[in-house]
């Protein structure tokens, strides 16, 4: 099968293509169970179309811990349905469907109190990893252990001494949630889904009640496109609410808005071989690998301002640092802070008033006829959430569908990456590329690897590093805006790439250069390479300031000082 590739030529191509018939299936939204959905509707064999108004998983899908967990702490809810569910899911994306780009990530619990906390603990750790194993695909991943203290502080010896009594190790796994969201538009591509960043739907075209497509406008070229579809599938993630709207339908339920935020610190400031899950007195707060780099987080508060660029405050950075330094023995700074993010998680309204205690399951609806809502849920769920979305779908199709295939459906450069990694020293050696390079292409393109070594090779200067984030090479920009659908300078060094969060100047540094590696494949002169570059220095001037001010309001008004895209 010939692998998608969505350049800009792609692009137009599937916007004019989408108009010129109906649909079986439009989906709106490009987040994680949006694409999900549209490789879920395109592996039965429907003829379906994918819009996003901005990149993909450019909202809550690229802001989350980057995990794939069952959940532990649901397991304390009672919720034991919802976290077999997610340790199905964790080990499927594990073993088969993304073995490239899932990977086993170690915790170490700490025990505080003697005695009870620890059979406590134990026990649910314990259920955990029967669940996993019973589950039938979590054989993959090591089983706890109980630790005492001084072989705590051996794996983990950040801690201090009196924050803990012993430990218990267990295993999660994680993923770069927006690398993953765009290997998911691929695979569906691939399958033959017609798929369209900077796609935004402006209102649904209606007959009488049913909704029978929507009214797309191309934010890039202009224009507007009517796209027609027997089933149209919202799965807009915490929009929902407000494309709703767009038919005067306030729907079944309501999707709330719980802001999360993140630091990340470089790997020498927290000395450790394991991430660590903290009790806070709301949730858990992460300390996670992350390649040369620590993810601390999160928080969890309510949040009703601007849902594109949710903001984080001087309050929130301070929250996570003093929770963090409670267990340090070398306490973290604000010059440690390499990068700060902020998402928000959709949460089904109406259970509780604590954004921490509402519900992670997820609600699939048909408010009227030919429109489907799916929302709620989790990012290791998102297949179950797509599949369900278009079993829904399915009942409005005059026609008979297959089921699901999708568990059985690797995504692209999942097939054959066992070997190849395997093989990476003779990669390495023919390629002239360090071993080091070649894992790390792996880890992120698994076999579809060959396609960036190829451009590579026809121009030896792409495999040379980026100047100022050298953990990335030149081709990896270049191929972003060639085959994965990047048409801003910001879609690369925030979503296709991590350097905005990777690096102490946020990608500033490497922007210009990443701009004129951009500009021969999206045909941009000077002037627009210059308006690139502004515009996201504009960007993290605003999120700079937005981190500095005292509360949520203060944050957004700082962030909103930045305009959202480069105006054409």
């Amino acid at each position: 099968m010939r692998t998608a590739t969505l350049g800009p030529a792609e692009r137009g191509q599937a916007l004019a293509a989408m108009a010129e018939g109906e649909l079986d299936v439009l989906v709106v939204g490009a987040g994680v169970v949006g694409a999900g959905t549209a490789l879920d509707a395109a592996t039965r064999g429907l003829a379906t179309g994918l819009v996003e108004a901005r990149d993909w998983a450019s909202g809550t899908s690229s802001r989350s811990s980057k995990l794939v967990h069952g959940g532990l702490r649901y397991l304390e809810m009672l919720d034991f349905a919802l976290v077999r569910e997610a340790l199905k899911e964790r080990g499927l994306l594990l073993e088969k469907l993304a073995p490239h780009l899932v990977k086993p990530v170690p915790f170490l619990y700490p025990l505080r109190h003697k005695g009870w906390e620890r059979l406590y603990a134990g026990a649910g750790v314990a259920l955990y990893d029967a669940m996993s194993v019973s589950s039938g695909h979590g054989r993959g991943l090591p089983v706890h252990r109980h630790l005492t203290r001084r072989q705590a502080l051996r794996v983990s010896p950040c801690l201090k001494k009196e924050s803990l009594v012993g430990a218990l190790q267990y295993y999660d796994a994680q993923m770069d949630d927006a690398r993953y969201v765009a290997t998911l538009v691929r695979t569906a591509a691939t399958y033959g889904a017609r798929v369209a960043n900077r796609a935004r739907v402006v209102g649904f075209l209606r007959e009488g009640e049913r909704v029978v497509g929507a009214r797309v406008q191309d934010v890039e070229a202009g224009g507007e496109y009517e796209i027609r579809a027997k089933q149209v599938v919202n799965a807009t993630g915490v929009w929902t609410d407000d494309t709703q709207a767009l038919i005067a339908e306030r729907g079944q339920f309501h999707v709330r808005a719980s802001k999360g935020i993140h630091l990340v610190v470089p790997k020498d400031r927290i000395h450790s071989t394991t991430g660590l899950i903290l009790r806070t007195e709301k949730s858990v707060l992460f300390v996670i690998p992350w390649g040369r780099h620590w993810i601390v987080g999160t928080t969890d508060t309510d949040w009703d301002l601007d849902k594109a660029h949710p903001a984080a405050s001087s309050a929130d950075i301070d929250y996570l640092l003093e929770h963090v330094n409670s267990v340090l023995s070398v306490p973290l700074t604000r010059d440690d802070v390499q990068g700060v993010y902020a998402g928000l998680r959709p949460l089904l309204a109406g259970e509780s008033d604590a954004t921490s205690k509402l519900s992670r399951e997820h609600t699939v609806a048909h408010p009227v006829p030919g429109l489907v809502v799916v929302a709620g849920g989790k990012y290791t769920t998102y297949r179950v959430m797509a599949k369900d979305a278009v079993d829904e779908a399915v009942h409005g199709l005059d026609q008979r569908v297959a089921d699901s295939v999708t568990d059985e459906v690797p995504l692209l450069g999942a097939e054959g990456y066992p070997a190849l990694w395997n093989a990476r020293a003779g990669m390495a050696a023919r390629t002239g590329i360090h071993v080091v390079r070649v894992e790390h292409l792996l880890n992120r393109y698994g076999t579809l690897v060959g396609e960036l070594l190829e451009m590579i090779e026809a121009d030896p200067g792409l495999g040379e590093p980026l100047a100022a984030a050298d953990d990335y090479l030149r081709a990896e920009v270049v191929y972003a805006a060639s085959h994965e659908g990047a048409r801003h300078l910001d879609d690369v060094l925030t979503r296709r790439t991590r350097i905005s969060i990777e690096t102490f100047d946020r990608g500033t540094r490497s922007a210009r250069e990443a701009a004129e590696l951009m500009a021969p494949v999206l045909g941009w002169d000077q002037d627009r390479i210059d308006r690139e570059v502004e515009h996201y220095q504009k960007r993290v001037e605003a999120e700079r300031e937005s981190q500095r001010q005292p509360d949520d309001q203060t944050a957004d008004a700082a962030r909103l000082g930045a305009p959202d895209i480069v105006p054409i």
